[in-house]
């Protein structure tokens, strides 16, 4: 069975160009789908599984303490293969077309109010070590571009267009999007570039444009640390993630009148649904205000 799931890996990988990331995640869903239809089924071949087993799958992973929203990735993930197996040729049916998505709770994104974002990014006098340049340059880009932490550490320094204003990045499946660079951002990678990267490359050659103090690229785990580390030094106490400056950057330009297709194409959504959320989000926060300003809320 595990032949067939190396064979759609490859397809994801070459003819589908889904990033690293997202071919690991589908690789790790399909091991663990193969492992419970061989242990807990007693199945060796794919042509056997039937809608019951899939179903039983899904049950395992509830009763195994997984969220909904991991469930529901896993069913898209096995439902992907099935489809491809089917159209391959390589199995007669798709058992998975019938199976129902667990029902999952629609969670507005956290985000970051513009006070706290400002004191996230705020600048002190004396922070001009190459490794704080780095920092600041990255989270300006982060909330003037809304990117995702896998395109902001993969960005090579061809990407980005100062004089134009305006970086160049790979989405998922590899599609590329062109953002607009505002002043701030503009000016923290000016001076990352001329005064702190040339200092990390310690003689290497690379064309990646954020680096660790070893002179490599810095890691999407690496980024992860640095900011929770910057969020406590500002004094913010929500659990900061990369992702909620891509959330917060949505929500600010929408609350400040920017178009949802704009957003849309900035995020690099390919569904203006997935843009919608941000509107919600708004009208949360804009009912949060006037309860706590107006005087007869």
């Amino acid at each position: 069975m595990h032949h067939e799931i190396e064979t759609f890996i490859h397809y994801l990988t070459v003819e589908k160009g889904l990033s690293p990331n997202s071919v690991s995640a589908s690789e790790r869903d399909l091991r663990a789908y193969a492992a419970y239809l061989q242990q807990t089924a007693d199945l060796k071949d794919w042509n056997d599984v039937m809608r019951h087993h899939i179903s039983g799958f899904l049950r395992h992973l509830f009763e195994n303490g997984r969220a909904a929203s991991t469930t529901a990735r896993m069913l898209s993930t096995v439902r992907s293969f099935h489809r491809f197996m089917l159209r391959e040729k390589l199995s007669a049916q798709d058992p998975s077309s019938d199976v129902d998505a667990p029902k999952q709770e629609r969670r507005l994104p956290k985000v970051l109010s513009a006070a706290e974002v400002e004191k996230l990014l705020d600048d002190p006098a004396g922070k001009k070590k190459p490794i704080e340049l780095r920092n600041k340059a990255m989270l300006e880009l982060l909330y003037a571009t809304g990117m995702r932490v896998t395109e902001l550490c993969t960005l090579k320094t061809s990407d980005v267009h100062l004089q134009m204003g305006f970086v160049q990045c790979r989405g998922k499946g590899s599609k590329e999007r062109i953002v607009p660079l505002g002043s701030h951002a503009s000016t923290a990678l000016q001076n990352y570039l001329d005064y702190g990267r040339s200092e990390l490359m310690k003689k290497k050659q690379s064309d990646d444009l954020f680096l660790n103090h070893h002179g490599n690229v810095l890691t999407r785990q690496g980024f992860w640390k640095i900011i929770k580390k910057l969020a406590q030094e500002a004094g913010i106490e929500k659990e900061l993630s990369p992702h909620m400056l891509r959330h917060s950057f949505a929500t600010h330009l929408l609350e400040n009148g920017a178009d949802l297709r704009a957003v849309q194409e900035m995020l690099g959504h390919a569904d203006i649904s997935t843009t919608q959320i941000y509107t919600h989000v708004t009208k949360v926060r804009m009912r949060e205000v006037y309860t706590q300003h107006h005087p007869r809320a």
